[in-house]
């Protein structure tokens, strides 16, 4: 589509500032940003929306411009939601590198002009087949005639014979077809989420074609309209984006579609980042709020700031509670093994991929997210999350986040895309009933993700209910140490082990989980009694310790923890 027809929509709201003589250049393409320096998610020809939160003054138009004008965007629409006019710095910047220019007015949103931009190219690209999508352009405005991305897939069913669904990074469904038909089970989610993850890792090109239980299924990337599909090939780390991305999974074969309609799934898929960009903007306000108490504990703030603080946030998060709720806070950190490409700010990353992990799993749609607030400094993301009903006075905790529950259902998609350079650890606390207890519940969370840390795995969780024991020193200890301690310890029953193959480590295991009791022990590891004392007396004899000892029992344990 042309520029000069974006004005001649008076429902878009665009204002022309400059670049007359330039409405003729091709849209290709439409991206929101508030970056300082887009170019990397630019391909050219793309109309460029931007809500001006990158000017902080007059001399950051200049260069901003500039890199636009590089990349060969159409144009750029500033939003005067912000700022209210266009600056005219940023209007002499846009003249000097001959950029069409327009503003927005404060009553369009975005989300608006890219499902405009997005129709007509996706028209234009897929003939007939796009005007199915094309006809149905209510499904992603909002009120009562809207349905949302269930609205397209339906439309995918009826009108062109393709079931499809809408996943999270972590398998969660977004949206699915409401006509009648099985639903997509939730380990189907779950790996379907892993391969596109694994995929995504490997720089396969999608759409990415699975086969699972008998069915072939292409899945294709949703991302938010602010990261260009073209940017991965163009350098950027996909690590950034990989954990949170949304993606489209369609029950067909797309290796042997024509290219329209592949061009039409492509266009749903930029259909449904709409819903994307909708989510993060509601999240915005959530966001700020947590940001602004986390601020506040960790300088020191005084209870009752805090408290005016938590009585903002809880009508926004938990609407029509009439009292305030009782909070829970998590920490979460995202960290990829140091390399090439490895600097990487992890808290963004993490923030988002938080905000999804809190989500119920079995919660459908956008929507379940709008009551966890999530701010995030340095690498750690923080969660601020409210329960508005406690079981217990002192003990809050049964009716919130269980940190062993947390990671279940997400483990195999995250493993998939931390694909053996990432970690992602999280630490829950307990249930605090004020203000007061803030600061605590979050040395307590951090303290808890320092253990989790401490374990084997890429993906791993640790509760408040740890911290009470020996456990929480052992995120403490120097890796030398850790590694003599154990080596001491365990190397001789490995080695022995390996050499006869007695299983002397499972047995050491179950005997201290059981308490050592030797009935129980025996009965789990399906041995005679006195079978299990030989290979205790072993134990006991290659490392000259006495298992009927509570010091040699907690160092034994220890050593396995620390393993």
């Amino acid at each position: 589509m042309r520029l000069r027809a974006l004005l001649d929509t008076d429902a878009l709201g665009l204002r022309l500032l400059g670049g007359q003589d330039e409405l003729d250049r091709t849209v290709r393409g439409v991206m929101t940003t508030d970056l300082r320096d887009p170019s990397r998610y630019l391909s050219g020809g793309e109309l460029v929306l931007t809500g001006l939160a990158w000017r902080r003054d007059a001399a950051d138009s200049e260069p901003f411009v500039r890199l636009l004008a590089q990349a060969g965007v159409a144009a750029l629409a500033a939003g005067e939601a912000e700022l209210g006019d266009v600056p005219e710095d940023l209007v002499l910047a846009c003249a000097r590198h001959r950029l069409p220019l327009f503003a927005v007015h404060e009553s369009v949103a975005f989300a608006t002009i890219t499902e405009h931009v997005v129709r007509q190219v996706s028209g234009e690209r897929a003939g007939d087949l796009a005007a199915v999508v094309d006809r149905h352009r209510r499904m992603m405005t909002s009120g009562p005639a809207g349905g949302g991305p269930d609205v397209v897939l339906d439309l995918l069913g009826s009108d062109l014979d393709l079931r499809a669904w809408v996943l999270s990074s972590t398998g969660r469904l977004i949206a699915g077809p409401k006509a009648a038909g099985p639903a997509l089970p939730d380990e189907v989610c779950a790996k379907l989420a892993a391969e596109h993850l694994a995929a995504v890792r490997t720089g396969r090109r999608g759409p990415h074609r699975v086969v699972l239980g008998g069915a072939t299924y292409s899945l294709f990337p949703v991302r938010s309209s602010g990261r260009a599909p073209q940017a991965a090939r163009a350098g950027r780390d996909v690590r950034e984006t990989v954990l949170s991305d949304w993606l489209l999974a369609v029950e067909a074969d797309a290796g042997d579609w024509a290219e329209e309609r592949l061009d039409l799934l492509q266009g749903v898929t930029q259909l449904i980042s709409v819903e994307r960009d909708r989510r993060d903007a509601a999240r915005t306000v959530r966001r700020r709020l947590a940001q602004e108490v986390l601020e506040l504990v960790q300088t020191g703030a005084a209870p009752a700031e805090i408290a005016a603080r938590l009585r903002v946030a809880a009508p926004v998060l938990l609407p029509g509670l009439g009292a305030a709720p009782h909070w829970q806070v998590v920490v979460a950190r995202v960290e990829w093994d140091a390399g090439e490409g490895a600097a990487i700010e992890g808290g963004p990353i993490t923030q988002s991929l938080l905000e999804e992990i809190l989500v119920d799993p079995h919660a459908t749609g956008p929507e379940p997210s709008d009551r966890i607030a999530v701010a995030h400094t340095g690498e750690e993301a923080i969660a601020l999350v409210p329960l508005p009903a406690v079981s217990s006075e002192h003990d809050g905790s049964e009716s919130g986040i269980l940190a062993d529950a947390l990671l279940a259902s997400v483990r195999e998609p995250l493993g998939a895309g931390l694909d053996g350079d990432g970690r992602v650890t999280v630490g829950v606390s307990a249930a605090v009933h004020s203000a007061e207890g803030l600061r605590g519940a979050l040395e307590e969370a951090r303290h808890a993700r320092r253990v989790a840390a401490a374990r084997p795995g890429r993906v791993c969780a640790a509760g408040h209910q740890e911290l009470a024991s020996h456990v929480l020193l052992l995120p403490f200890v120097p890796d030398d140490v850790r590694r003599a301690f154990t080596a001491r310890l365990l190397d001789p029953l490995r080695d022995y082990d390996r050499r006869h193959r007695a299983e002397l480590i499972p047995t050491l295991e179950a005997f201290l989980d059981c308490d050592g009791s030797w009935t129980r022990c025996a009965s789990r590891l399906h041995l005679h009694v006195n079978t299990l004392r030989y290979r205790v007396g072993r134990i006991e004899q290659l490392t000259g310790r006495d298992l009927s000892r509570l010091e040699d029992k907690l160092d034994f344990f220890l050593a396995l923890r620390m393993s």
